[in-house]
């Protein structure tokens, strides 16, 4: 096996790859996650808009500026 890797410095997604490999001990995993301090009063929440919602909401602005009452009842 090739030298260990320190948990430190894998994110949750390459430490479940590397655990599955075995090229990570989880019982060094697990110390090191245990150690790692609680920083949920420090999160915010986040809005995502995908690039495809934008493109309807301006669609629909557009569409909107197009009925504008101009006077003219046809």
């Amino acid at each position: 096996m090739a030298n260990p890797i320190d948990p430190k410095h894998i994110d949750k997604r390459t430490a479940e790859r590397y655990l599955r490999n075995g090229d990570l001990d989880e019982k060094t995993y697990q110390r090191h996650i245990e150690t790692l301090p609680d920083l949920t009063d420090k999160s915010v929440p986040v809005e995502t808009v995908m690039h495809d919602e934008l493109e309807e909401d301006e669609d629909f602005d557009d569409e909107d500026e197009g009925d504008e009452d101009t006077g003219n009842d046809e």
